[in-house]
């Protein structure tokens, strides 16, 4: 356009500006409508924003309810707990921040490995956890320098712990984190929480609901950088409910100690109630390290024990039961119409079917009735007689006496061990019984396999003659209890045989007697083989399956017992794996475990001079082993000092440490 006149330019200049003007007025409208629409539509949703980036809002992860024994004593409990965790959503320079924290506490290269992976890993707003079970004054210095660590947080939380440690591994079990897959299929954002722990083994896992409680918040008010400003209201978490359990924590720690460095199981039973007052597993795992977080190594160590420490041997692990089968077979001779005085002759061996079947006793036992089979432990009785009575008929005796059978108690895993019978080897081999097998059987060998708990229970039934079922809760809802269907007088007879056991001067077990005045135990010893013995094993002679073999061929050592013999009230199954003999292993242990239910203190006593022994003995073998490593090394440098030079003068001769060669 071209102006000709100072009044073509006035119009320009008013068209122009009003165009401006109308854009700025329609813009001008346009941010008022957006500005009306959120401050009145959208005022809800961006309050919440405003209010997500003032507030921070914090899970407070459930304490655990503790687990008490039958007397209230903490089994499992909470410790503080000082840990250190980071928000990595509000931190500017991991790099920093971790050289900054390393500066206060220690991280080592596999700390900072975790940190980093759980960075990528988590969302932005989960605390990662950087320490935990701190010492307070490492906690306290970290506080003092966190306006220099945005993002970090010092918490003070709760750690399970287990006051008797591996006493009580197998049967609480141990707590641990949640894992990624627990989480996917739950959701719960507690499961991507530091310092939150689920039952993993045991009580904890089988109770974990219960035990868990409920979560709480804490609602903070922050800066921008994510730092609290002041905290505007806490909902407290609500605990987990207090467990009780039927065990007895100082008769298990007792147990425990006089076991020692044994591979076995305990289990006591109240012959009353069925209440478990005992059960023990050892060697075991410590779940105080489990709940901490165990190292590869140390997993791959108890993996590759040949002990097993990682099994529950009262539940899960399965044994013949040898010669504690013989009440059953004893039984089932009874309910097939013999009387307790017929008898027959031993004289070491049984023939049958052109085999020799051997009496623990070479020379044999002579004349032999059921009583005397059971104190003396003869084979050939139970031979005889068992196989006349049918293993039919001792195998629905064993079942009624709960062998074969699994409980109705909180454990995660339990073995319900083997009671053949014909049909059992029909369905389980497809091939027909042979009148053979019935005599392995009826000593407790053969295809026979029980569990601790189920020897106990089977002791408890005997001694009371009730169904008694066991129990681990204290309080909980009990099954009505009836009377076996067994004449009283037949478990009378065997019952005089159990005390004759333990107190006749030919019974298997005269060193189990009981040290408490008005006190007697009646009980059965056991030997279980672990491998076949052959014609040229026993030409050779010796032990078979004693200190002369390897540690795992050797014939496990098992007891059972119930006390007092007039009126029982409690029983008990000792199992000790490779033990050798039941009367020189598992009785005495049997008879420390009785001592200390009727006179804690005359077994106290008797534990320490034991545990003063056994400390001799480890000193004594390992001051052998040193004096063992000097003469070696001397040899090594005598070979070494020829080689060099023929005319170098001989090292002296190590003087022995002061044990070596003594007796414990």
């Amino acid at each position: 356009m071209t102006i000709r006149s100072e009044s073509d330019r006035e119009q320009l200049f008013s068209r122009r500006a009003l165009f401006i003007g109308a854009a700025q007025g329609g813009i001008g409208l346009l941010l008022a409508g957006r500005m009306a629409y959120l401050s009145v539509f959208e005022q809800e949703k961006y309050k919440l924003l405003a209010e997500d980036n003032r507030v921070s809002v914090r899970l407070i992860p459930p304490r655990r309810g503790w687990i008490v024994d039958r007397n209230g004593k903490p089994l499992a409990l909470n410790r503080p707990d000082y840990r250190l965790e980071m928000v990595a959503e509000q931190v500017d320079d991991l790099d920093a921040t971790l050289a900054e924290i390393g500066r206060v506490i220690t991280l080592s290269p596999e700390d900072v490995e975790r940190i980093r992976a759980d960075v990528k890993r988590l969302p932005g707003y989960v605390p990662v956890e950087l320490a935990k079970d701190m010492p307070w004054d490492q906690f306290a210095a970290v506080n003092v320098r966190l306006p220099d660590l945005p993002g970090v947080q010092p918490i003070r939380g709760f750690a399970r712990y287990y006051p008797d440690g591996a006493g009580v591994g197998h049967l609480l079990g141990y707590v641990g984190s949640p894992t990624r897959e627990q989480f996917l299929e739950t959701k719960d954002p507690l499961y991507v929480f530091p310092g939150f722990r689920l039952g993993k083994d045991g009580i904890e896992k089988m109770l974990d609901d219960p035990l868990r409680g409920r979560a709480g918040a804490r609602r903070s008010e922050v800066n921008a950088r994510g730092r609290i400003i002041r905290d505007l209201q806490t909902v407290d978490d609500t605990p987990g409910a207090t467990v009780t359990l039927t065990v007895d924590r100082d008769l298990q720690a007792y147990a425990a100690r006089r076991l020692g460095e044994e591979s076995a199981s305990v289990v006591v039973m109240d012959c009353w109630t069925g209440d478990v007052l005992c059960q023990l597993s050892m060697p075991a795992f410590d779940p105080n390290a489990f709940s901490d977080g165990i190292s590869h190594k140390e997993w791959d160590t108890l993996n590759a024990d040949e002990r097993h420490p990682l099994i529950n041997k009262s539940v899960q692990g399965i044994y013949p039961p040898g010669s504690t089968f013989k009440m059953m077979t004893a039984l089932a001779i009874l309910d097939a119409g013999f009387k307790p005085e017929d008898g027959c002759h031993c004289s070491g061996r049984y023939y049958f079917g052109g085999h020799a079947f051997h009496c623990h006793k070479r020379g044999g036992h002579g004349g032999v009735s059921l009583s005397s089979g059971i104190f003396q432990s003869c084979d050939t009785y139970f031979y005889h007689f068992g196989r006349q009575a049918g293993i039919d008929r001792i195998a629905a005796t064993a079942r009624k006496f709960g062998l074969g059978q699994e409980f109705d108690i909180p454990v995660p895993t339990q073995r319900s061990g083997i009671v053949p019978d014909q049909a059992w080897k029909i369905e389980r081999y497809g091939q027909k019984w042979l009148p053979g097998e019935t005599l392995s059987c009826a000593i407790g060998q053969g295809y026979n396999a029980a569990t601790p708990l189920q020897l106990a229970v089977m002791t408890a039934r005997l001694a009371s003659g009730r169904e008694i079922q066991p129990q681990l809760l204290l309080g909980g809802k009990r099954r009505p209890v009836g009377t076996l269907d067994v004449p009283p007088e037949h478990l009378a007879l065997i019952r005089q045989a159990m005390a004759d056991v333990v107190n006749s001067p030919r019974g298997t077990a005269g060193r189990s007697r009981l040290p408490v005045a008005g006190v007697q135990m009646a009980g059965k010893t056991g030997t279980a083989q672990v491998r076949r013995i052959t014609a040229a094993d026993r030409r050779r002679g010796g032990k078979f399956g004693g200190l002369g073999v390897p540690w795992k061929q050797r014939d496990h050592a098992l007891f059972v017992a119930f006390a007092p013999v007039e009126a029982p009230r409690y029983a008990m199954s000792i199992i000790v794996e490779h033990g050798i003999s039941g009367s020189g292993t598992a009785g005495p242990i049997a008879r420390d475990i009785m001592t200390y239910l009727f006179a804690p203190d005359v077994a106290m006593r008797a534990l320490e001079k034991l545990e003063a022994g056994w400390a001799a003995k480890k000193a004594k073998e390992l001051a052998d082993a040193q004096y063992r490593a000097a003469l070696a090394a001397r040899a090594a440098a005598e070979a070494a000092a020829a080689a060099a030079a023929p005319t170098t003068a001989a090292a002296p001769l190590p003087t022995p440490l002061p044990t070596a060669g003594t007796g414990a």
